[in-house]
């Protein structure tokens, strides 16, 4: 199973999916495409310990970070 956590003000939501069934991969993308194009940066969380910025959608990261633009004041 793949993740989607996405942060807002009240903590996080988890979505998983699997990347092998074909209607749950396209909810997972639109998903995708959705926060970003809301101005969220996905974030893919690498076992290692090392995090990548990710530009598109990759239905083989294990689990991705969504994180809220920060507005200035």
């Amino acid at each position: 199973m793949k993740t989607h956590i996405i942060m807002d003000r009240r903590g996080d939501t988890r979505h998983e999916f699997d990347a092998t069934c074909p209607v749950a991969l396209a909810e997972a993308e639109a998903r995708f495409l959705d926060l970003t194009g809301k101005g969220f940066c996905a974030v893919e969380l690498g076992r290692d310990g090392k995090h990548s910025l990710m530009r598109g959608f990759d239905p083989e990261v294990k689990e991705t970070l969504f994180i809220p633009q920060l507005v200035g004041g």
